[in-house]
C-alpha cells in the first residue's frame, strides 16, 4: 500500500492502521505485534511514560523508534486543562509536538467531553500542535474540530475497548463526505471484519489497541488487521456495486441467447 500512502499535515504513513501500546501481556509481544501489523505510527499514553529516571525500563525502549512515528496521547485527561498540560510535557520532553487528543466526559462509558475537547484543540492548535481530536461519531463536532485545525478527526466506532465494531456506519460516511482532512476511526474495534468495514465506509485509517492487545495471539491478530485494512481500503477504492432489493443475473438473458446461437450456427456448419 506505499502507492497509497496516508497524508496527515504533510507527513506520509506507509501503513493506515495505527496501533496502540497499552494492555499487551508483555512489552516484547507489543514490539512482536507492532512488526506484524506493518504500522508506522504508534499512540503512547503520556501518563504511561517514564519521563524522570531514564535509567529504568520503558515502553519507549520496545518501540522501533528508526521506523515508527510515535504519536502522544492524553489518555486519562477529563478537564481541557489537564489535556492541555499533558500535550505540552510531551513536548517538551521530546516526543512530539503531534497529539491524539482525549479529553474524557464519563468514566463509565469514556465518551469524549466534545465541549472541552474542542477548547484543548484551540489551544494547542494556536501553539503549533499537531492535533488529532478523538470524538463522538457526531458530524457537527467533527465539522467544528476541523475549523479549529484539527489536522485529522478521530470519530469513535464504538465506545473505547467494547469491541462492537462500527455502531453507526452513515455517521462514518456523513464524516468523511465533508471532510477535508483525514478521517480515522478510533476505538470500538474488534476483529477484522471491522477494520475492513471501518475502510470500505471510507475512512482514512483505522486506530486500536484492545482488539490487538487483549485477543488471545496478539501477534496473530495484528497480521489479521494489517490485511484487514488493506482489503477495505482496496475495496473503497474498487467501488463497490449497488446495493439492489432484487436479483440480477450475472449473465443477462441477451448475452445466453448470442452465446446459444452461436453454438447452435457453430454445429451446423460442422
Amino acid at each position: 500500500m506505499t502507492s497509497d500512502p496516508l497524508i496527515i499535515a504533510g507527513r506520509a504513513f506507509r501503513s493506515r492502521l495505527v496501533v496502540g501500546t497499552g494492555k499487551y501481556p508483555s512489552n516484547a509481544v507489543m514490539a512482536d505485534a507492532h512488526r506484524a501489523s506493518g504500522t508506522d505510527m504508534v499512540t503512547v499514553a503520556v501518563r504511561r511514560v517514564n519521563l524522570s529516571d531514564k535509567s529504568k525500563e520503558s515502553l519507549i525502549d520496545y518501540i522501533e523508534r528508526e521506523r515508527i512515528f510515535i504519536l502522544p496521547n492524553t489518555a486519562g485527561c477529563y478537564t481541557a486543562e489537564d489535556a492541555i498540560r499533558t500535550a505540552r510535557l510531551a513536548r517538551e520532553v521530546g516526543l512530539s509536538n503531534w497529539v491524539k487528543l482525549e479529553v474524557i466526559g464519563d468514566e463509565r462509558t469514556l465518551f469524549p467531553d466534545n465541549v472541552a475537547l474542542l477548547e484543548a484543540t484551540r489551544v494547542l492548535v494556536a501553539e503549533g500542535f499537531v492535533v488529532l481530536p478523538y470524538t463522538n461519531d457526531d458530524p457537527v463536532i467533527c465539522r467544528k474540530l476541523e475549523e479549529a485545525g484539527a489536522a485529522a478527526v478521530m470519530p469513535l466506532g464504538a465506545p473505547i475497548g467494547s469491541g462492537l465494531g462500527i455502531q453507526n456506519p452513515n455517521n462514518i460516511r456523513i464524516i468523511k463526505d465533508q471532510a477535508r482532512v483525514p478521517v480515522i476511526v478510533d476505538a470500538g474495534v474488534g476483529t477484522a471484519s471491522d477494520a475492513a468495514i471501518a475502510m470500505e465506509l471510507g475512512a482514512d485509517g483505522v486506530l486500536m489497541n484492545s482488539a490487538i492487545a487483549l485477543a488471545e495471539d496478539p501477534v496473530a491478530m495484528a497480521s489479521a488487521m494489517k490485511l484487514a485494512v488493506e482489503a477495505g481500503r482496496l475495496a473503497f477504492r474498487a467501488g463497490r456495486i449497488p446495493k439492489r432489493p432484487h436479483g440480477s443475473a450475472s449473465s443477462p438473458p441477451e448475452g445466453r441467447i448470442a452465446a446459444a446461437a452461436a453454438a447452435a450456427g457453430g454445429r451446423t456448419g460442422a
